[in-house]
């Protein structure tokens, strides 16, 4: 292969490459923008149930109905209702769960032990709570 062919040859695979990143963007790029980037299949319904049960049920109860509130607190919020306290939106749950809330804390931060895509998986199985209670 000539030294010309070689060098086009890897300008498209990198042209190609950057394409492909900027259409998929990072699990976590959509937060502010409240777009959730993992669409609510049953699978990742299930992967963030998974999650769910590891890591909130213990405040928030294993079905999401919120649980006690702890002594000098707040009681953690009920998932499966229509009132959000803090905020609606796929990218403000999101927030919330990676972030927590502040100032108290009450809501402790979890994006140092929960991937994004994690965090994802648990908002499309918060949503799918909310709905069941709907029904």
């Amino acid at each position: 292969m000539s030294k010309k062919k070689y060098v086009i040859g890897i300008g498209l695979a990198m042209f190609g490459s950057a394409l492909m990143s900027a259409a998929a963007p990072a699990p976590g790029a959509a937060q502010a923008g409240g777009n959730n980037p993992i669409q609510a299949t049953a699978e990742s319904i299930a992967a963030g149930q998974k999650v769910y049960q590891r890591y909130c049920r213990g405040c928030h109860g294993p079905n999401g109905e919120g649980g006690p509130q702890a002594e000098g607190g707040t009681a953690p919020s009920n998932l499966t209702d229509a009132k959000w306290d803090h905020g609606s939106s796929d990218g403000a749950i999101f927030t919330v769960i990676k972030n927590g809330i502040g100032p108290e804390y009450a809501m402790e931060t979890w994006g140092d032990r929960i991937s994004d895509t994690d965090i994802w998986h648990v908002v499309n199985y918060i949503r799918s709570l909310a709905k069941q209670q709907q029904k």
